[in-house]
């Protein structure tokens, strides 16, 4: 079969005709915030209430960009019981001009410490203002969505439908009506 020269630059050039006569749209960012996709990215944000210093994030964060102190505070027993200790935060920092955003942190924090939040305006003019505090990271906690409704179409979650169900106890036979007399 024998090729017609030139269809391929006659095909281009109709592309990039189409392009140049249509309309292009200009987003004002600054005046008009864009709409984010529901489970976008942005920050990580810290709930300071639910962290207990087990340093799993920090471990398991392969830029080890996440910084934890902690102390050991005691606290009073109960009657007749000993004196227990937990850890308390002083310090958690997280350090985005180090972080690569793999979610790694989030994941295996047991206690629901670290979200991501869809705030994306944290720039700084100097890179050693990214190292944000935990006072900083709270304050993105209100932005973080709440999670996703199940799909009614989905099977149940594994933990239901592998417990076993114990059999509906059966009515007892009619109540006595009374003595006999």
């Amino acid at each position: 079969m024998a090729r017609i020269p030139g269809v391929g630059l006659a095909k281009g050039l109709t592309i990039t005709l189409r392009h140049m006569l249509r309309k292009s749209v200009t987003q004002q960012y600054p005046e008009v915030r864009p709409d984010l996709p529901p489970r976008s990215r942005g920050v990580i944000a810290l709930v300071e209430e639910n962290c207990t210093s087990c340093m799993l994030c920090a471990r398991e964060c392969p830029d080890w960009c996440i910084y934890i102190d902690s102390h050991k505070e005691t606290i009073p027993a109960p009657e007749g019981g000993r004196p227990r200790q937990r850890n308390v935060l002083d310090r958690f920092a997280i350090d985005f001009s180090l972080c690569m955003y793999c979610g790694i942190c989030i994941e295996v924090c047991p206690f629901d410490a670290l979200f991501w939040s869809p705030e994306f305006e944290y720039a700084e003019g100097d890179i050693s203002d990214l190292l944000h505090e935990k006072d900083k990271l709270a304050t993105w906690v209100p932005s973080v969505p709440p999670p996703p409704a199940h799909d009614p179409g989905a099977d149940p979650p594994k933990e239901l439908s592998a417990a076993p169900r114990r059999p509906a106890r059966a009515k007892a036979a009619e109540p006595a009506a009374g003595p006999r007399a």
